[in-house]
């Protein structure tokens, strides 16, 4: 399993990003993934689940600003964040049964 997350950056305030996660040695299409999420100095927090069936799952934080999906032709799992606040900002990984990719960093200013 490898998971590789990509897309981060600095945006301001309000602003949009996309992540994605590049998966082989499995197909995504068959597992639950989710997006999780560190900032500085605190623990990991879960942010948004996506199920083998297509169900999504939000936190309520982030509910009506991100959107998870996946393009299971090229195996990948996407994050759209948009409406970007301060409070978003940490390193974000996907996910799959307690594996993690590298992250990718997502800074916002305000």
């Amino acid at each position: 399993v490898q998971l590789v997350e990509s897309g981060g950056g600095l945006v301001q305030a309000g602003g949009s990003l996309r992540l994605s996660c590049a998966a082989s040695g499995f197909t995504i299409s068959s597992y639950s993934l989710s997006w999780v999420r560190q900032a500085p100095g605190k623990g990991l927090e879960w942010v948004s689940s996506i199920s083998s069936g297509g169900s999504t799952y939000y936190k309520d934080s982030v509910k009506g600003r991100f959107t998870i999906s996946r393009d299971n032709i090229k195996n990948t799992l996407y994050l759209q964040m948009n409406s970007l606040k301060p409070e978003d900002t940490a390193v974000y990984y996907c996910s799959k049964s307690g594996s993690r990719g590298q992250g990718t960093q997502v800074t916002v200013s305000s």
